[in-house]
């Protein structure tokens, strides 16, 4: 029980969780793809490969929309503002800090909805619950769900209507 707890407490520290994600999900891409390239680091052509890797990782471990990646043009631009030692090749770090800059806003994005779904939801679940406990008909059924119940249901469907969102931005 101490593990699950452990673990939940560690998913939900935020910030923390979600850089240690973004730093596994850099470190095997890079590993991954220098392997291929065969260097000291990754050039350009590989970069965007590494970066349609890091991207779909993206969209498969964290929540929320989809993410799409950048243009190369915009790459391009951003890879000579990382390449510390102008050698034409990202190293570990250098593309470490590179991938942090490049995902801000979609980790940015996540957390937005976490909060939402996490907090805001139950929060506005529980006042409306008050609110609807004096109309009539309706205000028994409701008195008679508990606050727990309601509360899940009701932030199930901000989860259901964020999901169904995500296919109109």
């Amino acid at each position: 029980m101490g593990q699950v707890l452990a673990t939940v407490q560690e998913k939900f520290h935020g910030k923390q969780w979600k850089e240690k994600q973004i730093r596994k999900i850099t470190d095997k891409v890079y590993d991954r793809i220098r392997a291929d390239c065969g260097g000291d680091g990754i050039n350009f052509e590989y970069l965007y490969i590494a970066v349609l890797c890091v991207y779909n990782d993206i969209n498969k471990r964290l929540p929320g929309p989809h993410n799409d990646p950048p243009t190369k043009d915009q790459l391009k631009a951003m890879m000579e503002e990382y390449d510390l030692n102008l050698d034409g090749l990202l190293d570990r770090e250098e593309f470490a800090e590179f991938i942090r800059k490049l995902t801000a806003d979609a980790v940015t994005a996540i957390s937005r909805n976490l909060v939402i779904a996490l907090i805001v939801a139950p929060t506005v679940a529980l006042l409306t619950k008050r609110a609807t406990e004096g109309v009539p008909g309706v205000g028994k059924v409701v008195h008679k769900v508990p606050n727990s119940v309601y509360a899940s249901i009701v932030t199930l469907g901000v989860v259901l209507v964020q999901k169904s969102c995500e296919g109109y931005e």
